[in-house]
């Protein structure tokens, strides 16, 4: 799953856009002013990551703690929020390691996670659309 393709896929997910709170380098999508993803390319000096992120992009997504970790565990290219909470987000390194479904899945988990915490108002909005 390249950029282009992640990219369109969060745009996808109903009342999504992107920003650039942190620099051109590093998309933000959204949820109704609620982040569930970051999508920027690796340049291999993020620390604690021993040049994993390397020309690859990477995407940060909100995880269930104890399933973020099994991901960790099943994927080596699943690893702990680069510059996030490593509990409830992972870095998914997308260097075609991972069926593009399971990317995709992720994606859906962590817009739904994040939409499950909106009031209740909103979430009627947003899941009229899903």
């Amino acid at each position: 799953m390249v950029e282009q393709i992640a990219e369109k896929y969060l745009l996808s997910k109903p009342e999504t856009s992107m920003y650039y709170p942190f620099g051109d380098g590093v998309k933000v999508f959204r949820v109704k002013e609620k982040m569930f993803a970051t999508l920027a390319l690796g340049t291999g000096k993020e620390k604690g990551t021993n040049g994993k992120m390397a020309g690859h992009y990477c995407i940060n997504l909100k995880c269930d703690p104890d399933e973020a970790i099994m991901l960790r565990d099943i994927f080596p290219s699943v690893i702990p929020g680069y510059h996030m909470n490593k509990a409830q987000w992972n870095t998914i390194i997308l260097d075609g390691s991972i069926p593009e479904g399971e990317v995709e899945r992720m994606i859906d988990n962590s817009y739904m996670l994040v939409v499950s915490k909106m009031t209740k108002k909103d979430q009627a909005s947003i899941l009229l659309h899903v």
